[in-house]
């Protein structure tokens, strides 16, 4: 059943909120540039006569959306929800929205969300690390898409980024696992092929190996999904190992909860028997028993200059330099001495 009741329009919000057409436009697209009482006004007007606003027109007279897509490797873990959550906010004070979409650490399924993105009108794209093909890049500069990576910084990279350097951050952790007399260690990490976050994590810990005089080469290495599960087994296995390790970093924090069920199941002592560590410093790491030594990622600081660096890059503004946020090591109970054997 049809109505004959006309569609509402931006001049009978205007109208019944007693306001001008450019301020419902305001507070629909610039919401912080008017004061609360009049956007509570507006927005009520807008919800009485239940004006829904033309996006596609504006986008057609426009050439833009006010869209900005982000593209995630999982939605399954908390590891990036608290930088998006900044990273959303901050768009919204600046009128834009966030789609997302999970890519499940897969290549293929990136480049596909990439060009869907971009199809549908997205102005800008949030990418998490540099790792991707030369011809996704080669794609979104004739589509005149900006694009600007988080969760890395890599100064030889000329690439507009907003992050913190990988390889230092894991490298000052492990600086710290040594000076503990720990000189057998493991690593349960991402698959690190197609992921530069975890291959940086990995060369950090082979850095400060090598120059405490290690042999990087003697790193137990085990690669696997992240996941609390897959921690727990990948730990299960690392210690019916001959010999087993002292430590056991991880490359993020919810491996590293995983391993530290394991070792509570296995009866193991943490950190008296076996040390763990993680990295990102997510809600989590320090809610578990022991609590987490890891690496702080600011998250939040993050997402919000990204937001901001985006929103410039769609207004044609000067490009953003890559910008290194720092990391810093979180020292908690889950790391100890080496243990006497």
């Amino acid at each position: 059943m049809t109505s004959d009741r006309p569609t509402p329009t931006l001049h009978d919000v205007a109208a019944r909120a007693n306001v001008s057409t450019a301020t419902v436009s305001r507070c629909l697209n610039l919401p912080n540039q008017v004061t609360q009482a009049t956007r509570e006004k507006v927005m009520k007007a807008i919800s009485d006569l239940g004006y829904a606003p033309n996006f596609g027109a504006r986008a057609m007279a426009s050439r833009r959306t006010n869209t900005i897509g982000a593209i995630i490797p999982t939605m399954e873990n908390a590891i990036f929800a608290r930088g998006l959550q900044a990273f959303q906010e901050e768009l919204r004070e600046h009128g834009f929205t966030m789609l997302v979409a999970s890519s499940s650490y897969r290549p293929d399924i990136e480049q596909e969300q990439i060009r869907s993105l971009v199809a549908r009108g997205a102005d800008a794209l949030l990418l998490i690390g540099h790792e991707r093909d030369a011809e996704i890049y080669r794609f979104l500069e004739a589509q005149r898409v900006p694009a600007l990576v988080v969760w890395a910084y890599d100064p030889a990279i000329d690439r507009p980024s907003v992050g913190f350097d990988n390889r230092a951050a894991m490298r000052d952790l492990t600086d710290e696992v040594l000076k503990r007399g720990h000189r057998n260690l493991a690593l349960i990490s991402a698959d690190v092929a197609m992921n530069d976050r975890a291959r940086e994590r990995l060369d950090g810990i082979r850095d400060a190996m090598r120059a405490a005089g290690l042999d990087p080469a003697a790193l137990q290495l085990i690669e696997t999904p992240y996941g609390i599960e897959n921690g727990a087994a990948a730990f299960d296995r690392l210690m019916g190992m001959p010999d087993r390790p002292t430590v056991v970093l991880c490359g993020n924090d919810v491996l590293a909860v995983g391993a530290l069920r394991r070792a509570r199941e296995l009866g193991l002592r943490v950190p008296d028997d076996v040390s763990i560590t993680g990295f990102d410093d997510i809600e989590l790491a320090q809610v578990v028993h022991p609590p987490l030594t890891t690496v702080h990622v600011p998250h939040r600081e993050m997402g919000r200059r990204a937001a901001r660096a985006l929103v410039d890059m769609v207004h044609r503004r000067p490009a953003v330099a890559p910008i290194d946020l720092g990391a810093e090591v979180k020292l908690r109970a889950s790391l100890g001495a080496v243990p006497k054997r």
